[in-house]
């Protein structure tokens, strides 16, 4: 991938070209893993070009000229990129689609200032195994009509593409993307990926990893370092993307995640597997701080925080009382390198394992996966 049309000024690829990932990063956990004992990380990666599975994307611009794409660093002027080479094939004929749309019924995109205009965002979700789409049309509305004609046409257009269409309403005036009210204009309520030995269901609200490929190797990276016949304790666990594979394969897996709309998919995942399976798991709704004492049950916990990193009484806990192995998956280098400083500083536990892996090339973005033991 030799040459991108969109660069400069999209800012959405920042080492376009560059293998591996942020040399900083890099010599960070290098460092890390010398300190423990471990050979330098071996990065994973995978082809970069199409990675993208999963597309949120703003749109501005005028009725008769929409731009779809996403803001140059530190300012709302977009970047129209309607040639990426990150994005999934569909990603771009979505976005496409929806700007014929935009001009054949002449939907006003929305403009910040004087918080005018209809059409915001769309957000862009492939289905690998029916090569589809679950697209969300996010609006400057508290009511879907004013872009029923525009779903009607963008449907028509996508054809056999289309997995389903949604509404999603969103007046604020912040950086959010989502609001909270949703409207099903077509389509099954969930995209479903084959992940881990398991069905993974995203209902369009929920958190997905966007770069599928690496995802399945992640898991399977996860689920090798699981013992047979563990108690397993998933915190953060979303759709339940790494435990309902850990279920399918005999594990006792209890969930805990916050978000009402990864719990929705989380659900429909549980109800999917064998009733044996099923029987073996449970759900604990709520901030991960609450469910501290479901550690004590556990022999292995899995945490995949959000980029913040795990909240202070979580990672107090596991200092204090540790269990007989932890996994975290962390988006963030940063809080990561000092969780993992936490983590071993008084003897109590030590790092075993160490895997970075490059979940999307070509960006700062590093994704960590450590295996922490008692000695």
């Amino acid at each position: 991938m030799s040459r991108c049309s969109h660069r400069p000024p999209c800012p959405g690829c920042p080492r376009f070209g560059e293998p591996g990932i942020d040399p900083r990063v890099a010599a960070a956990l290098a460092t890390l893993a010398r300190a423990n004992g471990l050979a330098r990380p071996t990065v994973i990666d995978a082809a970069a070009a199409g990675y993208r599975h999963r597309a949120r994307l703003a749109v501005r611009g005028r009725p008769a000229s929409p731009k779809i794409g996403i803001f140059e660093t530190d300012s709302h002027r977009i970047v129209d990129i309607p040639r990426c080479v990150v994005h999934h094939p569909l990603v771009n004929e979505v976005a496409a689609a929806v700007k014929a749309a935009v001009r054949k019924t002449g939907v006003p995109p929305y403009a910040e200032r004087g918080h005018r205009g209809l059409l915001r965002y769309l957000q862009v979700v492939v289905e690998r195994t029916s090569e589809t789409v679950q697209v969300v049309l996010v609006a400057n509305d508290t009511t879907h009509e004013a872009l029923d004609e525009t779903a009607a046409a963008l449907r028509l257009a996508l054809g056999q593409h289309v997995h389903s269409l949604w509404w999603n309403g969103n007046t604020s005036r912040g950086n959010a993307i989502l609001g909270r009210t949703w409207h099903r204009w077509a389509g099954p309520e969930a995209t479903c990926e084959p992940i881990g030995g398991a069905r993974v269901f995203y209902p369009p609200g929920a958190f997905g990893q966007a770069n599928l490929p690496l995802a399945d190797r992640l898991i399977a990276l996860v689920h090798d370092w699981v013992p047979a016949g563990s108690r397993v304790l998933e915190l953060h666990a979303g759709v339940g993307a790494i435990g309902l594979g850990l279920a399918a394969r005999g594990h006792a897996v209890v969930f805990n995640e916050v978000a009402s709309s990864s719990l929705v998919g989380l659900r429909l995942g549980i109800d999917a597997l064998a009733p044996e399976a099923q029987s073996r798991t449970a759900v604990r709704a709520g901030p991960a701080a609450d469910h501290l004492d479901a550690i004590a049950e556990a022999d292995v916990v899995v945490c995949d925080p959000p980029r913040r990193g795990l909240d202070e009484p979580l990672l107090a806990r596991l200092v204090a009382r540790p269990p007989a192995r932890l996994v975290i998956v962390s988006c963030n280098p940063e809080s990561f390198l000092r969780e993992a400083a936490t983590l071993t500083a008084d003897g109590r536990m030590r790092l075993a394992a160490l895997v970075p892996f490059a979940l999307f090339p070509f960006t700062d973005h590093v994704e960590t996966v450590a295996r922490f033991e008692r000695p």
